[in-house]
């Protein structure tokens, strides 16, 4: 396996910048952004995709130091019922199929999108429960009409241009849980995988080994972001899973995003380790940081060494002793 970091806590350095900060912590791979929620900081993807010459020079200076990119990110709603919000998502998420295929980037990130809930719909809506029977009514339009469709044709696309989707199962999007991604992968084909985050399933209630079983059996895990939660039992028994409060409310939130290890021990971060291992996944831990608690630096810093810790890096021997 491979330790690298989600750049966007890096936004305010330059792309140099970002490259000297990353390299000195001895990691081996970047996650950039394209545009949408990661931004494009590190990344000017129309100077990209017209000169070969600036894609060579600028994975030259990333290689100069030790590094690759793992993925490009460009998380954003390409299903939104706001049509110019819509257009711009799927133009980035086209276009960043292109780069990543010119650039040999195995991986793009995002979110599966959420939809209106039904063809005159102007805002999203988020459908969790089957009654009433008008949410019932409002996710088989999603599915049927909306997500399979477009994600069929990205299937198609990244067919073509030999790169995967990692889908981040991030509550508020219609993929949230190992049954919706297999449900879009099904219904749009194999290139549509997930970008594994354990803290999105933490706060929903799912284990993260368990995912990795489901995913894994069915190759559908594509890449990995390293982030934890803390789920505070007694906001939880106020708020709720599903807690409207902003995230800077720390002291109320039923849960927060936590650096690796602040949030659960390292006996679980261990068991997912193995688990990515054990069921097909050995590529990138991808580090987000998300902390309320710590600065860049040292929530950063604090990812790094606790995942280093407990990283495999050598394939298994023989059994030797059996």
């Amino acid at each position: 396996m491979k330790l690298g970091v989600f750049t966007p806590l890096f936004n305010q350095l330059s792309f140099d910048e970002m490259i000297e900060a990353v390299a000195k912590r001895g990691l081996q791979t970047v996650e950039i952004g394209t545009g949408g929620s990661p931004g494009n900081a590190h990344c000017d993807i129309d100077k990209l995709l017209v000169s070969s010459d600036e894609r060579k020079e600028y994975l030259s200076k990333l290689q100069a130091n030790g590094l690759e990119i793992s993925a490009f990110s460009c998380h954003n709603n390409p299903v939104s019922p706001n049509k110019n919000e819509a257009k711009e998502a799927d133009e980035l998420l086209r276009k960043t199929i292109q780069l990543a295929s010119l650039m040999n980037v195995p991986v793009v990130n995002g979110f599966s999108g959420i939809p209106g809930g039904n063809e005159t719909d102007t805002t999203v809506n988020w459908p969790v429960l089957p009654w009433p029977t008008e949410y019932a009514d409002i996710y088989n339009y999603q599915w049927e009409k909306k997500l399979i469709p477009y994600w069929k044709d990205i299937n198609d696309v990244c067919s073509q241009s030999g790169v995967k989707i990692g889908i981040e199962l991030h509550g508020g999007f219609s993929a949230h849980t190992p049954f919706t991604m297999l449900k879009l992968r099904d219904g749009a084909g194999s290139h549509i995988g997930c970008n594994l985050d354990p803290s999105h399933l933490w706060w929903q209630g799912i284990d993260p080994v368990g995912t990795i079983k489901i995913l894994g059996k069915e190759k559908a895990i594509h890449h990995f972001h390293a982030k934890d939660t803390y789920l505070d039992q007694d906001n939880i028994n106020m708020h709720g899973l599903t807690d409207m409060q902003p995230y800077g409310d720390v002291q109320t939130r039923a849960w927060s995003f936590r650096s690796v290890g602040c949030g659960h021990d390292m006996k679980e971060w261990s068991d997912i380790i193995s688990a990515l291992r054990l069921y097909g996944y050995d590529y990138v831990l991808s580090i987000e940081h998300e902390d309320p608690l710590m600065s860049i630096d040292e929530g950063f810093d604090r990812a790094v060494t606790n995942l280093k810790s407990i990283m495999i890096h050598e394939q298994p021997t023989d059994m030797w002793w059996a």
